[in-house]
């Protein structure tokens, strides 16, 4: 999901108001190289649950009562993987890590520090989870790029993912099924994005 705090049309405050209102247990905030977003929207969350009392989502637990959605830290990372432009998704690592700050400055890194390898170093040192975004939109196969950032140490791949552009999202019938096949195959977590540029969370565009 994206904000007005990189190349999104939704506030983090506006973005915060839809996710309790889909009832969402968990999310994040994925801005490219800033997590200027995810704090304000963090502020947000807190005031709202002052303001409406309510517990927030405790993880991999699900129940009836009304809670708040958990939100996690979260950044999208532009990168090289086998020459190829692709975007590495950081979750839940400290924002604060010195690893990360070549990739908090708004601009894409450069150098050595664009490399995949480096970036999924960079995020796990930083106590996070490093995901493969979108891997059926780059100009090599994804089979080839899931296979090299595995040999980097990747964590994930984003499985679920609305290629096609539905009116309202869902996962695409047609490459989810393989990428969930990929991730079974390599033991790696599988996650779920909208991608969300505009306002709507429940689109990608």
């Amino acid at each position: 999901m994206h904000t007005l705090h990189s190349d999104g049309q939704l506030a983090p405050e506006a973005l915060i108001e839809q996710a309790i209102q889909l009832g969402l247990n968990e999310f994040a905030i994925t801005d490219h190289h800033t997590v200027s977003g995810y704090r304000k929207a963090k502020q947000h969350l807190e005031d709202w649950q002052w303001k409406h009392p309510a517990p927030i989502q405790p993880p991999h637990r699900r129940t009836r009562a009304r809670r708040l959605p958990r939100l996690w830290v979260g950044v999208e990372i532009t990168s090289l993987l086998m020459e190829t432009e692709v975007h590495i998704l950081g979750y839940a690592f400290k924002p604060n890590h010195v690893a990360m700050q070549p990739y908090l400055n708004r601009h894409s890194p450069q150098g050595e520090e664009r490399q995949a390898a480096a970036v999924i170093d960079a995020i796990q040192a930083a106590g996070g989870m490093a995901v493969l975004a979108h891997p059926c939109r780059y100009r090599r196969a994804a089979e080839e790029l899931v296979a090299q950032a595995v040999e980097y140490g990747i964590d994930g791949i984003e499985a679920y993912y609305a290629y096609d552009n539905p009116k309202d999202w869902r996962p695409c019938p047609k490459k989810t099924p393989s990428m969930q096949q990929l991730a079974q195959q390599f033991g790696l977590l599988s996650t779920c994005g909208t991608d969300t540029h505009g306002k709507t969370l429940t689109r990608r565009i």
